[in-house]
C-alpha cells in the first residue's frame, strides 16, 4: 500500500481546484488567474497555484514597492555610469545612501539623500499598504489578526531602523542605506560605534527568542513529518481529537523532554518567540544612542562585563575624547 508522507513525496494527493471561500459581494475587486496544478509545488506542498486576490491595498502596496525598487536600483545602476557589466558584477556592494549628518532632519537635494527619502516613503508606503491587505483578507475571511500581527512586530523594527530612531536622534544620516553590503557594513559600524551590542540586553533577548523561534519550528515540522503516517498533518482534528499521531508525538517529547506542548499551543509558543525577536531588537536599536551611548561601559556599570586585566589603562568612553561628533 502506498504510503503518503509530506516531503518525501511518491505521491501527490490532489482534489478538485477550489476557488476558494466566497468573497463578499461588495468587494471592487475579483479573485484572478485560473487556478492550476504545480507538479513542483505539489512536492514541498499544496500542488494548486492560484486564484490571487489583490484588492486595492495589495495593488496600491505592488506599485508603491515597484517605484522604491525602480528608485533604489536606477541610482545604483547611475553609481557605476550605466554600465550593466558593472552594475551586476558590484551589485552586492552598491548602496542608495542616507542624507549627510549636515542636513539632520531637512529635505536635501535628490542627488544627495533626496532619492533615499523618496526610495524610503514608498517602500514604507508598501510595507503598510501590504500589512492592511493581510489584516483586511484575514478579516473578510474569518480568520484570526495573528498573521497581521506578527508581520507588524517586524514592522516596526524597520521603522525604528529608518525612522523612529532617526527622528529621535534628529538626523536621517543615523537610517539605514539601502544595498546588501551596505546594510551590513552599517550594522557593523552601528554596534562599533556605540561600544558593542552584544552587551545590550534587549539584542541578548532578541537572539534568545531568533534562536529559540527556529529550534521551536523545527521540533515542531519535525514532529509533525515524523508522524504524518498517522495522520498528523491534519493539525485541526488532531487539536480537536487528538488521534494516535498527536498521542505519540507528545508521548516522544514527554519521553526526551520531560514535557510537550499539545498541537495548539505550539503554535502560540512559536508565534511569541518570532513576534518577540523583532519587538525586542527594535527596543534595543532604539534605546541605542539615545539612551545609551556605549553599551560596554553601561555593560561595566550594572556589572555585565567581566573585570579584564588593566592592560591598556582604564577604559575610555569615546564619545569624550576631543574631535568626536556631538
Amino acid at each position: 500500500m502506498a504510503e503518503y508522507q509530506n516531503i518525501f513525496t511518491r505521491l501527490q494527493v490532489r482534489g478538485p481546484l477550489y476557488a476558494g471561500t466566497p468573497i463578499e459581494a461588495h468587494t471592487a475587486f475579483s479573485r484572478s488567474s485560473a487556478p492550476r496544478f504545480s507538479h513542483l509545488f505539489g512536492r514541498l506542498g499544496d500542488a494548486q497555484v492560484g486564484p490571487i486576490y489583490l484588492g486595492i491595498s495589495g495593488l496600491a502596496a505592488l506599485i508603491c514597492g515597484f517605484i522604491a525598487f525602480e528608485i533604489i536600483g536606477l541610482n545604483m545602476w547611475a553609481s557605476v555610469g550605466w554600465d550593466p557589466v558593472q552594475f551586476l558584477r558590484q551589485l552586492p556592494w552598491l548602496a542608495l545612501e542616507p542624507p549627510a549628518p549636515a542636513y539632520g532632519l531637512r529635505i536635501p537635494p535628490l542627488a544627495e539623500g533626496g532619492w533615499w527619502l523618496l526610495a524610503g516613503f514608498f517602500l514604507t508606503a508598501s510595507i503598510l499598504l501590504w500589512w492592511t491587505r493581510i489584516y483586511l483578507r484575514a478579516r473578510a475571511l474569518g480568520l484570526g489578526s495573528h498573521t497581521a500581527w506578527a508581520f507588524a512586530a517586524a514592522i516596526w523594527l524597520y521603522l525604528v531602523l529608518g525612522f523612529i530612531r532617526p527622528l529621535l536622534m534628529g538626523s536621517w544620516a543615523e537610517a539605514v542605506p539601502f544595498g546588501i553590503f551596505p546594510h551590513l557594513d552599517w550594522t557593523a559600524a552601528f554596534s562599533l560605534r556605540y561600544g558593542n551590542l552584544f552587551y545590550n540586553p534587549f539584542h541578548m533577548l532578541s537572539i534568545v527568542f531568533l534562536y529559540g523561534s527556529t529550534l521551536l519550528f523545527a521540533m515542531h515540522g519535525a514532529t509533525v513529518l515524523a508522524t504524518s503516517r498517522y495522520g498528523a498533518e491534519r493539525e485541526l482534528e488532531q487539536i480537536a481529537d487528538r488521534g494516535t499521531a498527536f498521542e505519540r508525538g507528545g508521548l516522544f517529547w514527554r519521553w526526551t523532554m520531560g514535557f510537550c506542548a499539545s498541537a495548539e499551543s505550539i503554535h502560540r509558543w512559536a508565534w511569541w518567540f518570532a513576534v518577540l525577536c523583532p519587538l525586542t531588537g527594535g527596543i534595543g536599536i532604539l534605546l541605542t544612542g539615545t539612551v545609551v551611548d556605549n553599551w560596554y561601559i553601561w555593560g561595566q556599570h550594572h556589572g555585565l562585563v567581566p573585570d579584564y586585566p588593566a592592560t591598556w589603562g582604564p577604559v575610555v568612553d569615546p564619545a569624550t575624547l576631543p574631535g568626536a561628533p556631538k
